[in-house]
């Protein structure tokens, strides 16, 4: 039988995290009391119900009786049943806009304000969250792609690097992302946007991705930021870093950016061991103001 204990910060996605592993054939327990874990392991284990993917949701809302979850999990560890754990994270300040904009108050707040309850939590988590076999920063991640991460793990059964990179082209004139942990300026190869019938079209564009890449400068700073970047990101989790973000940036983030994040995207799409996507924060904006 394959155990998953699925636990993480309230407002993580912890409840969508269950239903979607429900949903790959897993039966699934929520906000099970944290004294009844052995006993429903040892149940579940019987003969009797031949259960082959159990997944059991945990979390801050057992009250007092949480900081027995790790007692618990080493008692099941004692009886030879042997256990995953999910831990769901997200940013602090995003946890604290999914509260408000559910209007929801978190299990720790009491009358205190969201960020305080959030600071408890991640304090009494903090042990668990080292324990963890797989962490997912949800931070960035919409409904389909946390899902694409679970089949990753627990269907294709890749090995996981807890982390995950966004690709971000973006255009410097309407400012470098905030959440950008490393910004790349390629406005040094030639704009395609002097260029009368190119200015139009977008890095999403065949013309345009040839224009660029036919540059020896391209080729060689995608080789060389390739390269860059697959170093660092076994260092990162190493470190216990779990959100990347790679921002790509030309002027007006419309042909070169767009480009090299399309090419980076392609050539790190291949590696399973990450969960990856590319966003194009600007690609459209000069097309809105000319409206």
């Amino acid at each position: 039988m394959r155990m998953i204990v699925v636990t993480g910060m309230s407002g993580a996605g912890k409840s969508t995290a269950l239903k979607m592993l429900e949903d790959i054939g897993y039966f699934c327990v929520d906000n099970l009391p944290v004294p009844l874990v052995p006993k429903l392991a040892d149940m579940m284990c019987s003969q009797h119900m031949e259960l082959e993917k159990v997944a059991l949701g945990i979390d801050i809302r057992s009250g007092q009786k949480f900081q027995e979850l790790e007692s618990a999990l080493e008692e099941l560890k004692k009886s030879g049943i042997i256990y995953e754990i999910l831990f769901l994270d997200a940013q602090d300040d995003v946890l604290v806009k999914r509260y408000k904009e559910t209007r929801r108050t978190h299990p720790l707040a009491e009358r205190n304000r969201i960020d305080q309850g959030i600071l408890k939590e991640r304090k009494s988590l903090e042990s668990l969250r080292k324990k963890a076999d797989y962490i997912i920063d949800t931070s960035q991640l919409l409904t389909r792609e946390l899902q694409a991460e679970l089949n990753k793990i627990f269907v294709k059964n890749k090995e996981y690097k807890n982390i995950y990179v966004t690709i971000l082209s973006f255009g410097f004139k309407y400012g470098i992302p905030n959440d950008a942990d490393l910004v790349f300026d390629v406005r040094f190869l030639p704009n395609p946007y002097y260029i009368e019938e190119l200015r139009a079209k977008t890095g999403n564009d065949k013309e345009i991705r040839d224009f660029v890449m036919e540059n020896e400068k391209a080729e060689e700073f995608l080789m060389k930021l390739e390269d860059l970047v697959r170093f660092l990101i076994p260092n990162y989790v190493a470190e216990g870093k779990h959100q990347l973000v790679i921002a790509i940036g030309c002027t007006g983030g419309k042909h070169r950016s767009v480009t090299l994040a399309n090419e980076l995207f392609a050539k790190l799409q291949s590696d399973e061991g990450f969960g990856i996507k590319i966003e194009h924060r600007d690609i459209e904006k000069d097309a809105k103001r000319k409206k």
